[in-house]
């Protein structure tokens, strides 16, 4: 893969580097993405009809299973390359804000410490009544049983149902997340986009700030994307094919 020398010299001089990861980095360690259709006991399911609070509510059992199912499959999952250049990045610029639409925890385990989850985490369950944390048993759990239906644990502090830590359908962004993630597109001098297709808001206007605010755009992507008009340059590829090359070019050795 050939890398420009005008990129090259971009990302050795970056101050502030923001890298927004999408559902094809984590596609690339087996884990499916959001428009994939559901597959083996999930298969007659809608990944859509899952992920909101009325879901949750008509049948906490079944979507506790399905996100027991989707936390087991993302656990067997292993960060692939791509991960791994993201991390190493941060020991190559002076600063690098990494926000991702993934919940799985593989940039964590590639070793990129405080990653801003815009969509929340499969590992960070929460009580639906009281907002308490839950703590899930470590390791990989055990396949649902039936492959659907899993009675969600209760708080011990209220008693309530716990739900999964991720933002569904119809729910807002923690506002925490999304001011830290909007104040680094604004602060940053270059902005990475890595596998995502760019169509869900608000992640989806962190590059415009960015651009907007004069830094330049970078998007790595194997497939056309409404980042092409604006990007200024587009690497054509996965994350874990791309982003070791271009780590490579930047710095030999």
């Amino acid at each position: 893969m050939r890398i420009v020398p005008a990129l090259i010299e971009t990302l050795r001089r970056t101050r502030h580097l923001l890298v927004l990861t999408g559902a094809g980095a984590s596609a690339e360690s087996g884990i499916p993405t959001f428009r994939d259709a559901l597959t083996g006991l999930w298969s007659r399911f809608d990944a859509a009809s899952l992920a909101t609070p009325d879901a949750f509510a008509r049948d906490p059992d079944l979507v506790w299973g399905w996100y027991a199912w989707r936390r087991m499959k993302a656990l067997q999952a292993a960060p692939n390359p791509g991960h791994r250049a993201i991390a190493a990045l941060a020991a190559r610029v002076p600063r690098l804000t990494l926000v991702t639409q993934n919940v799985d925890d593989l940039h964590e385990r590639a070793g990129s410490p405080a990653v801003l989850h815009l969509h929340g985490s499969l590992h960070a369950p929460r009580c639906v009544r009281c907002a308490r944390p839950f703590d899930l048993a470590p390791g990989v759990p055990d396949e649902p049983e039936g492959g659907r239906r899993l009675a969600p644990p209760r708080c011990p502090q209220c008693g309530g149902a716990i739900r999964p830590g991720v933002v569904w359908f119809g729910e807002s962004l923690v506002p925490a997340v999304l001011d830290a993630a909007e104040a680094a597109a604004r602060a940053c001098d270059l902005c990475l986009t890595v596998g995502t297709a760019s169509l869900v808001y608000p992640a989806a206007a962190l590059p415009g700030i960015a651009r907007d605010a004069g830094a330049a755009l970078v998007q790595v992507n194997p497939s056309p994307t409404p980042l092409d008009g604006m990007a200024r340059h587009t690497l054509r590829g996965t994350c874990a094919e791309v982003l070791p090359a271009l780590l490579a070019a930047a710095w030999p050795g």
